[in-house]
Parts: C-alpha cells; sequence; structure tokens
C-alpha cells in the first residue's frame, strides 16, 4: 500500500468536534511507508486530550484492520514562524491561563486542580503562579521546597504531584508583602516565566491574580497564550466581573476555552437535600449569553477547602461526585485546547490551498 491508498483509508477517520474527516481537514501532516510500516504525523496539539486521543486510536484501528503496523506521532506548525530562539517559551506546547472577574471564587482552587488533573492523565506540566501579591499555589500543594538555581543563574522549578512549580511565594518571605508597581510586575513575570528550566511540557497552566490589571497584561502581551479559563460562581456579582475578564481576552485576541462554575449546589451531609447558596446555573448561562464552551460545574464540598489546605488536590481523589467534576473540566479544557488547534490548522491550510499563487 502506498502513501496515497493510506491517506484514502484515513478519510474514515472523522474529527468529532469539527465534522469533517482528518484528511479533508488538513490535519494530516506528513506519511512515510515503508513495507507494512507507515509512519503517520498528526496535526494534534492538545497531548492526552480524550478527544485528540480517540482520534489516534481511530487512526491506528482503521490502519490495523488493513494489515499495516502504524507508528504515530504529533506536532503542530511553529507559533507565527518565529525561530526556536525567538519565540517564548519555546519547548512548551500549550499555555492556559485561569483566570476570574474578582478574588474568592476559587481560581486558584481550579487552576491548582487542572494542573494536577493534566498530570493525571500523563502529561508533562507546569504551573505558574502568577498572582505576585497573593501568591498561595505552594500551601495548596504542600511544597516548600525552593527552587534550584543553575550556573547560568536560572531557576530549576520544585516538582509535587508530577507538575514542576514556580510561585513568588518561593522567593520572599513567608509573611512579606509586595508592594510593588506595574514596571516591577512586567520584570518579575518576564524572569518567572522566561528564566526558569521548565524543560519541554504539554502544558503549563498559569494561576493569573483576580481582575484586570498589569500582571494580566504583561502575561497577554508576552506570552504564547493558547487559551484561557474563566473561573466564576453562579452569583450575579461574581459574573458582572467576569465580563470584564472576557473583555480583556477579547481584546488581546485569546481564545477563552470555556467557563468554569465553583461552588455550585450545595449537598448538605445533614439533612440530605441540596442547597443553591450561591444561586443556580449562573455559569452556564453565561457561557451561552456568549456563546462559549461551558466546562463543567464544582459542587460547594468542604473537601475542595480542605484539600488546598492540605496541599493535596481534589482532582486526585478517586470515587466522589467533586473530583469527578474536575476531572470532567480537566478533560475538557484539555478537549478544546485541542479544537483551537485543529481548527486554526485546518483553516490555515485551506487558505493554502485557496491561495493563487498555489
Amino acid at each position: 500500500m502506498d502513501e496515497a491508498a493510506v491517506r484514502d483509508r484515513l478519510r474514515a477517520v472523522e474529527d468529532p468536534e469539527l465534522g469533517d474527516d482528518i484528511v479533508s481537514l488538513g490535519l494530516v501532516n506528513d506519511i512515510t511507508v515503508d513495507g507494512d510500516e507507515v509512519d503517520i504525523d498528526l496535526a494534534l496539539g492538545a497531548p492526552y486530550s480524550p478527544s485528540e486521543s480517540d482520534i489516534a486510536a481511530e487512526v491506528r484501528e482503521v490502519l490495523t484492520a488493513e494489515g499495516l503496523e502504524p507508528d504515530l506521532t504529533a506536532s503542530v506548525p511553529d507559533r507565527d514562524d518565529l525561530t526556536s530562539e525567538e519565540q517564548v517559551l519555546p519547548n512548551v506546547k500549550n499555555v492556559i491561563a485561569v483566570a476570574s472577574g474578582k478574588g474568592g471564587v476559587g481560581k486558584s482552587t481550579v487552576a491548582v486542580n487542572l494542573a494536577a488533573g493534566l498530570s493525571q492523565l500523563g502529561a508533562r506540566v507546569g504551573l505558574f503562579d502568577a498572582d505576585v501579591y497573593g501568591p498561595n499555589v505552594p500551601r495548596m500543594v504542600d511544597a516548600d521546597e525552593p527552587p534550584m538555581a543553575t550556573e547560568d543563574e536560572t531557576l530549576v522549578p520544585p516538582e509535587k504531584y508530577g507538575v514542576k512549580l514556580m510561585s513568588m511565594a518561593f522567593l520572599t518571605g513567608e509573611d512579606d508583602p509586595v508592594i510593588w508597581r506595574g514596571p516591577m510586575v512586567h520584570k518579575v513575570i518576564t524572569q518567572l516565566t522566561e528564566d526558569v528550566e521548565w524543560g519541554h511540557l504539554d502544558y503549563l497552566v498559569v494561576d493569573l491574580p483576580p481582575g484586570t490589571g498589569d500582571t494580566q497584561l504583561t502575561m497577554l502581551q508576552t506570552m504564547p497564550v493558547t487559551g484561557a479559563v474563566i473561573v466564576t460562581t453562579p452569583q450575579d456579582v461574581a459574573l458582572d466581573d467576569a465580563r470584564k475578564g472576557l473583555e480583556m481576552f477579547a481584546k488581546h485576541d485569546t481564545v477563552v476555552l470555556g467557563i468554569a462554575e465553583n461552588m455550585s449546589t450545595f449537598a448538605c451531609p445533614d439533612c440530605g437535600g441540596e442547597h443553591d447558596i450561591f444561586g443556580s446555573g449562573g455559569g452556564e448561562d453565561f457561557a451561552e449569553e456568549h456563546e462559549l464552551p461551558f466546562l463543567g460545574s464544582i459542587p460547594l464540598d468542604p473537601a475542595v477547602r480542605e484539600g488546598g489546605d492540605g496541599g493535596k488536590p481534589t482532582v486526585l481523589k478517586d470515587g466522589d461526585d467533586t473530583s469527578d467534576a474536575l476531572r470532567t473540566i480537566t478533560e475538557n479544557v484539555a478537549n478544546n485546547t485541542g479544537i483551537v488547534h485543529r481548527q486554526g490548522i485546518s483553516q490555515s491550510r485551506r487558505n493554502e490551498a485557496a491561495s493563487p499563487d498555489r
């Protein structure tokens, strides 16, 4: 079987989100046939995304049925045609910003559990606590080991739950306030990303401070953010502020991967009833209003607070509704990250094919 025949067989594999086969969508980068062995490079950019894993599994199934031995790899085009020396974080495949319009909605909780959940799926993950004024990620993963410095004065991040960590909390005293103006914030954010030995990562999760200030602007202007997750609670006050965050990302042409609703229904362990303490369905309605994906709801569960204070992310637990909800959000973020890549690649290749110069 030659390359053309293999490509023809791959037309049987459909992308469930984009609604067409992977060949027509331009998601097959390269095919090399050597006897019964076939090397295929697919344009899949969200490692351990359940939907992309399913696509790869179907490719293997289709080719194996033809008596072939497929060897699959995945890659996406370099960002903006820059060389690796010119790129910021060239070895990081996806930067996921976790944001909220206001404090107290559980943004750091979502960021920590998202990072731990992605690592649990098998991905290589980093977590950057970019809240320079109130960094608390180290406490939430029980990490007290500071980063090590290399001879080149770069930082080697400590690791917990398979996640590489960087936070301002590692570099200041436990009770020292951080009182900085914008230029200092810009400098430290740049140093804590570019001067860190992150290595090769599938995902770098960035826990942004609440609001729309200097840190957010620095991140969006200097880092290759793949997409953002907006965290809110069901109540109207939180949703009002979430709109401001949404507008900020829109102004910087940053894709919003979806809305995560925290502190939804509380299941009372004593009476057995459910109580909507902060309202009901606000996050889902907000997502629908703005035509954004709804990533899921996290129950108002004391176990989440205990996990944060005790340094063990709730997503790592087994067999309860809250950990299941966090895993669902993690998988939806990974899936939506893949959709962003595949849509961009497919559109770019269709534009190339339609170009009069070709």
